[in-house]
């Protein structure tokens, strides 16, 4: 339990101080931006604890919400948070087991217009929080994305959005484990992930 709440602690650090940006100077009134969003995430394979062979996970749904301020005519900042859960048939005792991952992220967003129609690039740094039968652990994370808007109006856009994360993961491999007894194994020491996204931007 006192692990959980510390990496909960982690993520809820990273929330805050992010969120600090949001008071600054930097962002005044008309420039925040927000945007629910869902998507398909496809992951990494894990790997049977048995034969080493791979052991795949379901490709997921997710949902995230983004934060954004215009800082600069080209550029936002944002705070990214985005979850998803996992299914996998353990190696040690062919069941189903479940796994969800908290993504938080805090990136700059570079936009190129034209007209209505706006292409973004965007690359964050953060933490990812895996939260498993038997483990919590945050680890540290970078998000680079491609994404497509179209301005609707003023204050509303369609947003589209390709993106990728990149997870590093301690070498003690324990997150599937209890004890001696494994459901499942991560390969190597990079857990990635990329998400395909839809989202509604409000702007105020």
């Amino acid at each position: 339990m006192l692990r959980c709440i510390k990496s909960a602690n982690c993520i809820c650090a990273i929330i805050i101080s992010n969120l600090a940006l949001l008071l600054s100077p930097s962002a005044h009134a008309g420039d925040i931006e927000i945007t629910p969003y869902i998507g398909q995430v496809f992951s990494s394979d894990l790997v049977n604890s048995l034969d080493a062979t791979d052991l795949t996970i379901d490709d997921a749904s997710h949902y995230g919400l983004a934060i954004a301020w215009q800082d600069s005519p080209n550029g936002q900042g944002q705070i990214l948070i985005n979850r998803a859960s996992h299914d996998f048939i353990s190696s040690s005792d062919l069941q189903v087991h479940s796994f969800d991952v908290t993504y938080a992220h805090f990136s700059g967003v570079a936009q190129f217009r034209q007209r209505n129609y706006v292409t973004t690039v965007s690359l964050g740094l953060g933490g990812a929080y895996f939260q498993t039968d038997n483990k919590d652990e945050t680890y540290p994370s970078l998000t680079i994305a491609f994404g497509t808007r179209y301005e609707l109006s003023k204050n509303f856009a369609i947003v589209t959005e390709l993106r990728g994360y990149a997870s590093y993961i301690e070498d003690d491999n324990q997150l599937f484990c209890q004890g001696t007894s494994c459901h499942a194994l991560l390969d190597e020491s990079m857990w990635l992930e990329g998400t395909v996204s839809v989202g509604f931007a409000f702007s105020f």
